[in-house]
């Protein structure tokens, strides 16, 4: 059992302890997490996602992944925007995906509130909230990484106050460390110092 340190991984690296429960997450915490995204779609992709995770493991939306992609039309704001009563039933329907009514709703709304935004502002807004990583220490236990700060909390009441919903503090920090807004590797993690 780690005590919250990085642990050494299949190839002796040391990692994030939360990174070796399945190759899907090796991979995923190697290549992706922790990295900046930018763009109005991949950013409405990761809020969307981390909302359908919202009382999940992430390891369930990860591995649902190109099915929520499929389902959702590549995450593109304005084909997601136009979906219909008859796509919620479809997307309902879809056992690729998580069928939970509350999420497809939320999702297909924050779309259609995303179109009539200026194009950039959604990836605007979302790093504006991005605090200075020279204020904050790399974490050197699972222990020192937060699930909420006032960065999160902020960006959640602006979100919502634009109109998107399942928004909350909580998955707005999953986002931040998600989109590499925040580093969240531990200190001695070999993907801390990656590119």
């Amino acid at each position: 059992m780690s005590d919250g340190t990085a642990v050494a991984g299949p190839d002796g690296a040391l990692r994030c302890p939360w990174a070796l429960s399945t190759p899907d997450y090796v991979t995923y915490h190697d290549e992706e997490w922790g990295r900046p995204v930018h763009g109005d779609d991949a950013l409405f992709e990761r809020l969307s996602l981390e909302a359908f995770q919202s009382g999940l493991s992430w390891i369930t939306i990860l591995r649902r992944r190109e099915g929520f992609r499929a389902a959702f039309a590549g995450f593109e704001i304005a084909k997601v925007a136009t979906f219909t009563d008859a796509d919620k039933d479809r997307l309902l329907a879809d056992s690729g995906i998580i069928r939970n009514r509350a999420k497809v709703e939320a999702t297909m709304a924050n779309a259609r509130a995303l179109a009539e935004w200026t194009p950039g502002d959604l990836d605007d807004l979302i790093w504006s909230h991005a605090p200075d990583p020279a204020a904050r220490p790399a974490p050197k236990t699972l222990a020192d990484v937060p699930a909420v700060t006032p960065e999160s909390t902020a960006l959640s009441k602006a979100l919502k106050k634009r109109g998107l919903r399942f928004v909350g503090p909580t998955t707005a920090y999953a986002l931040m460390q998600a989109c590499g807004l925040v580093d969240d590797h531990l200190q001695a993690c070999v993907a801390r110092s990656a590119p």
